[in-house]
């Protein structure tokens, strides 16, 4: 058995060094930058209007209210999608990316994020505008839908229509096995270690059978209960969860976070330039070496970058998609602010707990923790040197909510896939099927149904990015049209809504009744 999983292992390595360094990487940066230049840099000229109708309209009714009741709000379609990306990837995969790629890894993770908004701003835009209602009045969109109807619509050649058709099963395919690694177990199997180390550590319970471990079955089971009364209740309960869940939980880990890094005081400018100085490592060393370093610091910074904030996956598009919103742009507009608020407020909050901790040596780079530490617990005993145990209990339950909430996300992300597989009715039994394997996660100790996660985030990413790229003069044309109509106040102007005429009239006529 040992060799067969060895064996799963050096083949999942070939696929993933495939799947992410050769191609995926290139892929995912190469798409942002263009769709950023394709956007006229919107992230930065337009910083103003995506701030105040996206973080400002939270305070306003209209982001929270749902004009229909088969969708979800503006924010709660928000909640879910950060609900899904605010996981163990903004604890310890950004230790995993510094312990991997050394301080500069983080400039790495920011450029990622930078050109990551519009890669995130392009496929809202998109599932809004290719979205459509299923049998239960629900809006069902994603990468899948302008796969086929976009990159092989009606009007395509049959090659085109061929290749779109494909690519939307590829993508659905790999989305809802993704979401059994890093939407289920991968995260389950962090809650359960870490509540365990912090909690249950000096309780000596023989395993159960002599191989199941009794305190993560046992965490298993509950969280099974608690996903089970939330997930099999459908997109609408979950959005309701996240949406007072997300903003408790990522106000506090960012409040615990500043009280560390000014516990640090000291050595946050240093932080910073070490961040600076390794992104190109201007340290003289072998130029062998130097490119090496170089080299893990671009490829872990921007892998985890995207691990974190999914800007790519074209996974949170399914979530938007479930917005009322009736503007393709204004959803677009929160997917910015998503990518913005998971990299540059959390995982950088992350970044400097970590870089003032002391476990990294700021003038070499290097990890010089003691032993026992790992990225799986660094980020707690980072906290545990200021506060002490009730540091890494913080930590336990900050990766509790994180990783649970992305439970969530995720499984509406495996729902959609399914449902656009197979039909609306498997749902449910995905559904059934994804709260039992919560308790496998919990108990599982081998890292390869993680490592094959990570192979499925690059899988589902590649089909997606083909997509926003032949996609990207549709995105070019909505993006102009919005710009002309609300930012620059043409009102002689059609708005582009949807690419279903029927759909288009009706959500003309609520836009220029201002239901909109």
């Amino acid at each position: 058995m040992s060799e067969f999983l060895k064996s799963i292992e050096e083949v999942n390595g070939i696929i993933n060094d495939y799947v992410w360094v050769k191609v995926g990487l290139w892929l995912l940066i190469g798409t942002g930058i263009i769709m950023t230049f394709i956007t006229g840099f919107f992230q930065i000229f337009h910083l103003g209007h995506w701030m105040k109708k996206t973080i400002g309209g939270v305070f306003h009714k209209s982001s929270h209210n749902k004009n229909d009741s088969a969708s979800v709000s503006q924010f709660q379609a928000l909640c879910t999608a950060l609900a899904a990306t605010i996981g163990t990837g903004n604890i310890a995969g950004v230790a995993a990316a510094i312990m991997g790629g050394g301080p500069g890894a983080v400039f790495w993770m920011w450029v990622a994020a930078f050109f990551g908004m519009m890669t995130n701003f392009s496929e809202n835009v998109l599932g809004i505008f290719f979205r459509r209602k299923n049998k239960n009045g629900e809006w069902s969109g994603g990468a899948m839908y302008y796969l086929k109807d976009g990159l092989g619509g009606k009007n395509k050649p049959k090659f085109f229509r061929g290749i779109g058709s494909a690519l939307a099963v590829l993508f659905a395919v790999f989305a809802a096995l993704a979401a059994f690694g890093i939407g289920n177990m991968g995260q389950v199997n962090k809650i359960a270690i870490n509540m365990n180390s912090a909690f249950f550590s000096k309780l000596e319970i023989p395993p159960l059978f002599g191989v199941i471990p009794v305190i993560p079955l046992i965490i298993g089971i509950v969280l099974m209960a608690v996903g089970a009364v939330i997930i099999i209740g459908g997109v609408k309960r979950i959005a309701a969860v996240a949406e007072k869940v997300v903003p408790f939980m990522a106000g506090l880990y960012i409040l615990g976070a500043l009280v560390i890094i000014f516990s640090h005081v000291s050595l946050i400018g240093t932080a910073f330039l070490s961040i600076f100085k390794f992104a190109f490592n201007t340290k003289a060393v072998a130029g062998g070496a130097a490119g090496y370093l170089i080299k893990e610091a671009i490829t872990q910074g921007c892998k985890r970058g995207v691990f974190s904030n999914e800007a790519g996956l074209g996974s949170s598009v399914m979530v938007h998609s479930n917005s009322d919103v009736k503007e393709p742009v204004k959803q677009g507009l929160w997917g910015i602010f998503e990518v913005f608020a998971d990299t540059f407020v959390v995982c950088s909050m992350t970044a400097l707990v970590v870089l003032t901790s002391g476990f990294i040596d700021l003038e070499t780079g290097m990890f010089v923790g003691g032993e026992g530490i790992s990225d799986a617990n660094l980020v707690a005993k980072a906290f545990g040197r200021v506060f002490g145990a009730p540091g890494e209990w913080f930590i336990a339950i900050a990766i509790l909510l994180f990783a649970f909430t992305t439970v969530l996300g995720w499984s509406h992300y495996g729902s959609k896939a399914v449902e656009y597989l197979i039909n609306e009715k498997a749902v449910l039994v995905f559904r059934i099927i994804f709260v039992v394997f919560m308790v496998v996660g919990a108990v599982s100790e081998s890292s390869l149904a993680w490592d094959i996660s990570d192979t499925f985030n690059g899988l589902m990413m590649i089909p997606n990015l083909i997509g926003v790229l032949s996609l990207a003069p549709l995105v070019f044309s909505i993006t102009r049209n919005y710009a002309n109509r609300k930012i620059r106040g043409k009102t002689d102007i059609a708005p582009m809504l949807s690419f279903d005429p029927d759909i288009q009239r009706e959500h003309e006529a609520m836009v220029r009744e201002g239901a909109e």
